[in-house]
């Protein structure tokens, strides 16, 4: 049985993806922390991160980075958060998220409902942002 996000990335749920290469793609938070938040989610069904190719980690990574440091300037934040928890959904995902300060680090704080358009607006900014950074090639519908 397919994980939920293997059917997001299949197209068979909806997702506002800002990502997409032959390896992963990164698309929004349903619950994010921080408008912009996003996971970055590899096409192969890997349940734990210390399980995975040491190749696919460095490259969600590499990609979380590129996403972290436009997320930084479109939505003028302090630093970039990065997580790997895994126990939401069983298929690896990284957590990247504008931050400001330590508490946008706590779970407890995930907006649960979040207004769609507030997560179309924050993908546009991501989407954006990955254009002007010379990462085109990987916006979806670019």
């Amino acid at each position: 049985m397919s994980t939920v996000f293997t059917r997001i990335l299949d197209g068979d749920l909806p997702g506002r993806f800002v990502w997409r290469d032959e390896t992963c793609a990164a698309f929004l938070s349903i619950g994010p922390m921080t408008p912009g938040h996003t996971l970055v989610v590899p096409r192969a069904e890997v349940d734990k991160w210390t399980e995975a190719d040491p190749e696919l980690v460095a490259h969600l990574v590499r990609v979380a980075q590129v996403i972290g440091a436009v997320q930084v300037e479109a939505f003028e934040a302090h630093r970039a958060g990065l997580m790997i928890a895994g126990y939401e959904i069983p298929h690896l995902h990284v957590h990247v998220w504008p931050s400001n300060s330590l508490e946008d680090f706590d779970l407890s704080n995930v907006d649960n409902h979040p207004e769609p358009e507030d997560l179309d607006e924050a993908a546009e900014r991501i989407r954006a942002g990955l254009r002007v950074a010379g990462h085109g090639e990987f916006v979806p519908g670019d």
